[in-house]
């Protein structure tokens, strides 16, 4: 099988150190994890190739779409890390599928429905026991109701915790809004919950998902919003069973959401699901570290085998943060 990574964001050159750390992190992870394949990665022309000599670096010249419209075809599957923001996963992975060539995740519609919050939660709300989510037009913010409580205001299609922000009043909730950088016309205001922000990172076929670790996020509360700073895989935490049970869930209700999946938490007095990433999350570079199997090989195997690891241990504890242009991994003990 001849495979294409495609991380956007070192194969745009995109110049953003937060982004960059994370975006190169994935995908030295994964060019290590398939070193043993037939595995091209696209890079974008002002960038030197990987820190490793697995894989065959291919430079991306001219514009992206162009690129996949003449070259896909020449792959039999492609692993696209990608943001959701902008609906950029959704346009990536749906061209690919029109060209006929195979996704080593989850499908456009999953991507999608995932890629839109509110979307996402109409989806879930009857199943789990996400965040309340509301839409709310630019165009009708002066009509929406008054607050009596803290909420967390973000764009309907943004990634990590980018034009997140907690609002505590009608006019916090409009400068907020302005803020937001997103082409939809409505942005969503989710009830603010007090507990641990965490993740359950899972491996799905399409009808099963298998939860693989519960992991903390650390994040930090600003007046310029939410920063997503690191975390750490795995979490102990005495709802652990619960979440990924609520994990599992919830992504086993979303038709196509295959491969490597990631679902966004709040542990308070209980589970509150925020929201399903349908790509490769950041602990992935932790979690391939501790799991007892090669996670790029059990991706692969849920997609074109049907099979889920069955035994699943983790050897130690790994936090990771960014630092720079780097994302820094350190072993607990």
């Amino acid at each position: 099988m001849k495979i294409l990574i495609l991380e956007y964001i070192t194969a745009m050159g995109i110049d953003d150190p937060s982004l960059w750390s994370e975006g190169q992190a994935m995908l030295d992870g994964f060019l290590e994890d398939f070193k043993d394949r037939d595995v091209d990665y696209l890079i974008s022309l002002d960038q030197s190739i990987s820190r490793n000599n697995y894989c065959n670096p291919v430079k991306l010249e001219g514009e992206l779409m162009e690129w996949l419209d003449q070259n896909i075809s020449n792959y039999d599957s492609c692993l696209v890390i990608a943001p959701e923001e902008d609906f950029i996963l959704y346009d990536i992975v749906n061209f690919i599928e029109k060209k006929g060539v195979g996704i080593i995740g989850s499908s456009s519609d999953a991507v999608m429905i995932c890629s839109d919050k509110f979307r996402m939660y109409e989806s879930l709300k009857e199943n789990v026991p996400i965040i309340k989510t509301e839409k709310v037009f630019f165009k009708d913010m002066d009509s929406y109701e008054p607050f009596n409580n803290k909420r967390i205001l973000k764009p309907a299609d943004g990634v990590s915790c980018s034009g997140v922000h907690v609002v505590n009043s009608k006019g916090e909730m409009k400068k907020a809004a302005s803020l937001i950088e997103t082409n939809l016309p409505y942005f969503i205001i989710q009830n603010f919950i007090e507990g641990t922000s965490a993740s359950v990172s899972l491996i799905s076929n399409g009808s099963e998902a298998v939860p693989l670790s519960l992991n903390l996020q650390d994040i930090h509360f600003s007046d310029e919003g939410i920063n997503y700073n690191g975390g750490q895989v795995p979490l102990t935490h005495e709802l652990e069973e619960e979440a990924k049970k609520v994990a599992k869930k919830a992504v086993e209700s979303i038709d196509g959401l295959n491969g490597y999946v990631g679902v966004d938490m709040i542990l308070g007095e209980e589970v509150h699901l925020v929201e399903i990433n349908s790509r490769i999350t950041t602990p992935y570079v932790a979690l391939r570290r501790l799991l007892n199997f090669n996670l790029g090989d059990a991706i692969l195997d849920s997609i074109y085998g049907d099979k889920l690891p069955k035994k699943i241990n983790l050897c130690g504890s790994i936090s990771f943060c960014k630092k720079d242009d780097v994302l820094k991994l350190d072993e607990l003990r």
